[in-house]
Order: structure tokens, then C-alpha cells, then sequence
């Protein structure tokens, strides 16, 4: 079973950058993997996922051109760049794995392999 655990996260100011790491136990080369994020009250959103193999990348609209997301199968490691961050960012941020198609990791039920979380604060 492979364990996720997410680094990184902190208080930025608004336009700020942050980067977040997640550190997997065991081999993720096989996996889709993601980062996802949520607030008090809200239902988890997908941030930004990628493929296995080609490191195919999906978006959520709201993190287009600020987020950018990549993985290093030989280190075992995901991250997510921040740049340009909004208050709006703001959450606790998790990644997460599931052996499954391309086709088939978009949302977080898609998931089941998950970290702890991160905090995230942006200040205006």
C-alpha cells in the first residue's frame, strides 16, 4: 500500500508562490496522481491532475496559468508550483493516488490513496 505525505505548505500574500511536494513510500510511477483542495464547508476540488507515463496534466479552471503540476517517478515525488496566489486559494491541500486510466482520475471520488493535507493561507 503506498502512503502519500504532503510538505510545503505555509502563508504566502497575495502574488505570492508556494510549492507543495508530496512524497510517496513506494513506486508511483503506475499511478494517476493529483493535487486537490478544500475549505471549511465545501465539497474537495480537483486543483490539478496528471497522467502516468506521459504526464498528461488537467486543470481546474481556477488555477489555469498559475499552477503548474509535475511528477518525478524516479524520486517517487509530486508537486505543485503556486504562483500568482489569491486569498481564494486558501485550503487545506491534498494529494492523492489511484491506479486507474487516464480517463478515469478526474475528481476526487475517481481517488483512493490519500495524504494527510497541507495548509495553505493566503492573505490579501
Amino acid at each position: 500500500q503506498v502512503h502519500l505525505l504532503e510538505f510545503g505548505g505555509g502563508s504566502a500574500q497575495t502574488g505570492g508562490s508556494l510549492k507543495l511536494s508530496c512524497s510517496s513510500s513506494g513506486y508511483i510511477g503506475a499511478f494517476c496522481m493529483g493535487w486537490f483542495r478544500q475549505t471549511p464547508g465545501t465539497e474537495r476540488e480537483a486543483v490539478a491532475t496528471i497522467s502516468p507515463g506521459t504526464s498528461d496534466t488537467i486543470y481546474g479552471d481556477s488555477v489555469k496559468g498559475r499552477f503548474t503540476i509535475s511528477r518525478d517517478d524516479t524520486r517517487n515525488t509530486l508537486a505543485l508550483q503556486m504562483n500568482s496566489l489569491q486569498p481564494e486559494d486558501t485550503g487545506s491541500y491534498y494529494c492523492a493516488a489511484v491506479a486507474a486510466p487516464w480517463g478515469q482520475c478526474r475528481e476526487p471520488k475517481d481517488f483512493d490513496i490519500w495524504g494527510q493535507g497541507t495548509q495553505v493561507t493566503v492573505s490579501s
